[in-house]
């Protein structure tokens, strides 16, 4: 009697254990299928008001209204976008707690500031880069420089002499370091505290040269305060149709475009990370938000996680080389 007693217990014990793995297996899997069902959160790390915000709030209204969930953006400025990068990397990897990072706060920021506090390169996952936008290097108005053989030559006879304007490790400042190491030329760097800044002493003459992005560039340029040299995309932009691009003026491979993009931190579910980017993709495919985006500069990208990973690794060690090369360092 007890062996049939105990026989059946460890029936009704195997079947027990069964169902409970099977619960530990499957719950997940349909907490992720349901993915999301409560807020959630995109930090930017950066001040409200600038592009960076901006688009991660546009981001932000597509996907609440296809998920029928709110996301909402949080600014956590400072330190160079460090404090709410580092913010997200210490989150739960749960997918409700995002990072809005760019090339500045992955694939720069690392190798420019001795000591950070977290490991840029491991504690995030790569979810997609949305969109991303070509820079022009302009002059004033004023400047003799009608081309960019007309820059590189004179700096090249005046080493030292002409200026540009940036933050230090800002695109605006990367890209101009990119370009004189492949010109083997030396230009004078001027650190602001922002583009607006140098923006308004370039417009003014104050300053000899400056990359900047084509949305910010192009209504000084349409209205002949400043003069385009060139353009950092790999072919020539729509809206500057006439300026020829830094690779076919003679320097093949340069290509500096500036990119926006969604992380997540280290260890989120595939499922998570791969919806994500796939309903990114749906909203910014939307006939009017893909018009907005274009007719402002931007080209959309919205790559899937696996291409986008790869695309971080190259640009990691793209912008390594540049910041050991010059010397750079952010204290």
């Amino acid at each position: 009697m007890k062996k049939v007693y105990f026989s059946a217990l460890k029936v009704v014990l195997r079947s027990v254990s069964s169902i409970a793995v099977g619960l530990l297996l499957t719950g997940p899997v349909l907490a992720k299928a349901d993915y999301p069902t409560r807020p959630v959160k995109i930090v930017v790390p950066f001040a409200a008001g600038g592009s960076t915000d901006q688009i991660a709030r546009a981001l932000a209204d597509d996907l609440g209204r296809l998920w029928g969930q709110p996301v909402v953006v949080e600014n956590r400025g400072g330190a160079s976008g460090m404090i709410g990068s580092r913010y997200v990397a210490d989150s739960k990897p749960d997918g409700y707690t995002l990072l809005f990072g760019t090339q500045t706060t992955q694939s720069v920021l690392p190798y420019i500031i001795p000591n950070m506090t977290y490991d840029a390169e491991h504690a995030f996952t790569p979810i997609t880069e949305l969109v991303s936008i070509a820079q022009a290097l302009s002059v004033p108005a004023s400047s003799s420089f009608q081309s960019l053989h007309d820059l590189v030559t004179y700096a090249k006879a005046h080493p030292g002499e002409l200026t540009f304007g940036g933050g230090v490790g800002a695109t605006t400042h990367m890209a101009m370091e990119l370009f004189m190491a492949q010109a083997k030329i030396k230009l004078l760097g001027i650190p602001y505290k922002g583009s607006a800044l140098s923006m308004n002493d370039l417009l003014a003459g104050r300053l000899d040269s400056m990359f900047d992005v084509i949305m910010t560039s192009l209504p000084h340029i349409l209205s002949g305060r400043l003069r385009a040299l060139a353009v950092t995309s790999e072919q020539r932009q729509p809206l500057l149709p006439d300026v020829p691009t830094v690779a076919e003026q003679g320097y093949p491979g340069f290509v500096t475009n500036v990119w926006f993009a969604l992380f997540a931190p280290s260890g989120t579910p595939a499922q998570i990370v791969e919806k994500i980017a796939n309903d990114s993709r749906k909203t910014l495919m939307e006939p009017t938000r893909h018009k907005t985006f274009s007719e402002a500069g931007f080209q959309i990208i919205a790559s899937d996680p696996i291409t986008f990973a790869k695309r971080v690794q190259a640009e990691n060690e793209k912008w390594r080389q540049v910041v050991t090369k010059a010397n750079i360092r952010l204290e």
